[in-house]
């Protein structure tokens, strides 16, 4: 019964795979005979089955932008992004998207410290930053032991120095694998869809706006109430706007 339960999901996963094979080829000669609407419907079955990769969303957000759909363009490439994050072809596309925007949001200026963290810690996701641990602790054993059973002073030295270093190196790469994962668990980067849309002071239609935000604007949510999210901007504005005007990345 087990063999025929894991030849049944086999099957069911190759016929899958099969499928959005078939899917992915149709949105691209769809895209090619300028029928952008058919493209973004196969591939967004694709998403809708569970797969993802940064050219399926990057294709995506080629296919709103050839539709002038700016805000589902923005979001499909800032989704290629996460996926590819050094990828110049969806760097450069995001930035004709973006330029499409009606929102200019300025930026506050960053301190020396904050820029210096924001470039140390995009080496390495949470995951990389404790896998250097991880090496750093092995590599503070192999030398200690290798400190332990030498005989020369001078290896001595050289080895209980380069020990010292490495638990200096794993300290840090656990700060940094734990400031990054809670960075990461703090993110929630989200895409304006409504073509405008006002941001409220309280969470309800009666209060008053604050000000106004339009299709493809980049927000982070900061947090929810029922129907709705509170949004703060590059900008440091914030406020109240309803779920269904943004989607999350």
């Amino acid at each position: 019964m087990k063999k025929i339960m894991l030849l049944g999901m086999l099957l069911v996963s190759v016929l899958g795979v099969a499928q959005n094979e078939a899917l992915f080829e149709q949105g691209k000669e769809s895209y090619k005979n300028g029928k952008f609407s058919e493209a973004v419907t196969h591939w967004k079955k694709i998403v809708d089955n569970g797969q993802e990769s940064a050219e399926l969303y990057f294709n995506l957000g080629n296919a709103n932008y050839k539709l002038n759909n700016i805000g589902p363009s923005i979001y499909y490439y800032e989704k290629a992004l996460q996926l590819q994050p050094n990828d110049e072809d969806i760097k450069n596309n995001l930035a004709f998207a973006q330029n499409a925007r009606v929102d200019v949001i300025e930026p506050l200026p960053k301190t020396v410290f904050s820029r210096w963290y924001k470039n140390i810690s995009g080496v390495f996701t949470y995951n990389g930053w404790a896998i250097v641990a991880v090496i750093g602790v092995c590599l503070f054993v192999t030398l200690f032991l290798l400190y332990w059973f030498s005989g020369s002073e001078t290896k001595k030295r050289v080895y209980f120095s380069a020990s010292i270093f490495s638990v200096v190196i794993c300290i840090a790469a656990l700060v940094m694998a734990f400031q990054t994962y809670m960075d990461f668990t703090k993110n929630r980067p989200a895409i304006i869809f409504a073509e405008q849309t006002e941001v409220k002071n309280e969470p309800n239609m009666g209060s008053e706006t604050a000000f106004m935000l339009h299709e493809g604007t980049k927000v982070q949510i900061m947090a929810t109430d029922t129907n709705w999210a509170r949004i703060t901007l590059a900008d440091g504005k914030d406020g109240w706007l309803p779920l269904g005007d943004l989607k999350q990345l």
